[in-house]
């Protein structure tokens, strides 16, 4: 089984099939049994069944605001551009209406996307013929810069509701991964950490709602614990927001997931638990558990990649029970659901 950055590609298909469920479903379920030497070939794979299955069900169209010069009056006259027209003797009328196209913001990062990865060369032959197979269809879309997709602006409804799942993908393949040479092409950068922890975030939230319907999984905020709070001091403090909270019964287990190239900090040759994830987890547990009951637990999940050294706690400070695991990625899935079930044990008897 190949890896990259010590995880092993198919598991990263996994946890992109948790954080996005419509992975879970149509004609993506072959790709778990295949191997995928870079992870550039694993997003070509997934964006080739995406587009196939999105080209079945039409590409979005939407109105477009045009302005055209036509022999028959459509839409709008705009006067001021036909008199212009008419004084250099041409009888066409300058005219502005809305056409239904397929031109949108949402096709062209699709084209966009496919084709970069088309000249990516980490990507199999047989991938780019995949993906260069559905390009005629896109013939009438434009293609867009990159670097100027606004993505917090992009809007779904119903009639787009299934470009959601690709945009996450295309959102994956093109934020923090192109970089551009100095001919003005793009080409791949490797897989940042920063993508990776959002996506070890995701996968393990949604792997214990769909699995573990038993407890209720949630990010949740925390408020500060002072004690006669005055407005203008609560608005100096930073929020505090769970990556994941475990919520059963009276029992709340806090989770802060964490993904780094290198686990732990080197500090005077000793190698230590980065200082400000714990002090962030104990901060979180304290500040919940107001009444010092001891039902308030936490824990920093590490993923696990290549170091040989993995951060191992399990302490009480004070009534709160606090810990340190880590998950190991680069194994056959099906250890990755036990360890992550095994927290739940854990959490239990608390």
């Amino acid at each position: 089984m190949i890896n990259d950055k010590g995880i092993l590609i198919r598991n990263i298909y996994y946890m992109l099939s948790y954080a996005f469920q419509e992975l879970r479903k149509n004609n993506y379920d072959d790709i778990s049994k295949e191997d995928f030497e870079y992870i550039q070939d694993l997003f070509a794979e997934i964006l080739y069944k995406g587009i196939s299955y999105q080209l079945k069900q039409g590409l979005f169209r939407e109105y477009i605001e045009r302005h055209d010069t036509l022999s028959v009056l459509r839409g709008k006259l705009d006067l001021n551009e036909t008199i212009k027209n008419r004084v250099k003797r041409r009888q066409v009328l300058s005219c502005e209406f809305d056409e239904l196209s397929e031109d949108n913001t949402l096709n062209q990062i699709l084209k966009t996307t496919a084709g970069i990865l088309i000249r990516e060369k980490t990507v199999s032959t047989k991938r780019k013929n995949q993906l260069k197979s559905l390009m005629p269809f896109f013939d009438g879309v434009s293609t867009i810069d990159p670097f100027n997709i606004h993505w917090n602006m992009l809007r779904f409804q119903r009639n787009n509701q299934t470009y959601k799942m690709l945009m996450n993908i295309c959102y994956f393949i093109l934020d923090g991964m192109l970089m551009t040479t100095e001919a003005g092409s793009y080409k791949m950068a490797t897989f940042s950490d920063d993508h990776m922890n959002r996506l070890f975030e995701k996968f393990v939230l949604e792997y214990y709602r769909v699995h573990h319907k038993e407890l209720s999984a949630y990010p949740d905020h925390i408020q500060w614990n002072i004690t006669d709070p005055e407005e203008a001091v609560i608005d100096f403090l930073p929020s505090m927001k769970t990556d994941i909270t475990l919520h059963k019964g009276d029992r709340t287990l806090i989770i802060d997931t964490k993904y780094y190239g290198k686990m732990m900090q080197e500090q005077f040759d000793k190698q230590t638990i980065h200082s400000g994830n714990l002090y962030q987890v104990f901060t979180y547990v304290k500040n919940l558990d107001k009444d010092n009951t001891g039902l308030v637990s936490g824990m920093l999940l590490y993923a696990r990649t290549q170091e040989s050294i993995a951060p191992d706690l399990d302490a009480h400070f004070g009534p709160n029970r606090i810990m340190v695991r880590t998950l190991d990625l680069n194994q056959e899935f099906v250890g990755i659901r036990r360890q992550l079930d095994i927290i739940v044990d854990v959490f239990e008897t608390v």
